[in-house]
């Protein structure tokens, strides 16, 4: 049996103008500076607190728990306005992937139990994934607890299980948990932070999953 887990923002979900949108209406409510643009995408993929602490390392800590629910209202609201698209070809991925006897899917996000749950029933995901690891319930990424977790869950042993994620902290947590990590190039941080195995198009991830379990059997 073969586990894959994904990340959601910027690999399964277009979230970037919502996060931006969100990360405006934060700062502005406790009429403090938000950082450039590149610096918020930079640290998609982080805890919320992790976030706002690596965004603002000047406020106080009860700034920074205040940062994160404003922002947590605020893209509640936007989602619900208008839901973040998913980007080209995962779905039918996902939908492939799920159908295979062999394989099982999982998540490991920095998303909310709620967030996340909204992805799921909206994309009408229900059941699609075997595990689903949120910010709620572990440590920020790049710490591996949330795939020990997908791993415990599933009793996937980790040499057989691949993290696909768009970031630098989901290629450092899956060397971490003793995983192989496929980057996507589409997402938050460049493709040189993304480490040997990229690909461009959501077409191009079954095949990399073949080489890997190839590779692996060889």
């Amino acid at each position: 049996m073969q586990l894959v887990v994904f990340d959601v923002d910027g690999t399964l979900v277009d979230s970037q103008a919502h996060i931006l949108l969100a990360m405006e209406g934060a700062f502005s409510a406790l009429a403090h500076p938000m950082p450039d643009r590149a610096a918020c995408l930079a640290a998609v993929g982080l805890s919320l607190p992790e976030v706002m602490l690596r965004l603002a390392p000047d406020l106080s800590t009860a700034d920074h728990a205040a940062l994160v629910v404003a922002y947590k209202d605020r893209f509640h609201a936007l989602r619900g306005a208008a839901p973040s698209q998913l980007y080209p070809g995962a779905s039918e991925v996902l939908t492939r992937l799920a159908a295979r006897p062999d394989v099982v899917l999982g998540i490991a996000t920095g998303k909310s139990r709620r967030g996340i749950e909204h992805i799921i029933t909206s994309h009408g995901w229900d059941g699609l994934f075997q595990t689903v690891q949120v910010a709620d319930n572990h440590p920020s990424k790049p710490h591996p607890s949330m795939l020990h977790a997908c791993l415990d869950a599933t009793g996937v042993a980790p040499e057989h299980a691949v993290m696909v994620g768009d970031t630098e902290f989901d290629m450092q947590m899956a060397q971490a948990a003793g995983l192989l990590g496929v980057g996507v190039s589409w997402g938050y941080h460049p493709r040189a932070r993304l480490g040997p195995r990229v690909i461009d198009d959501f077409t191009e991830l079954e095949g990399a999953l073949r080489m890997i379990w190839d590779e692996a059997t060889v």
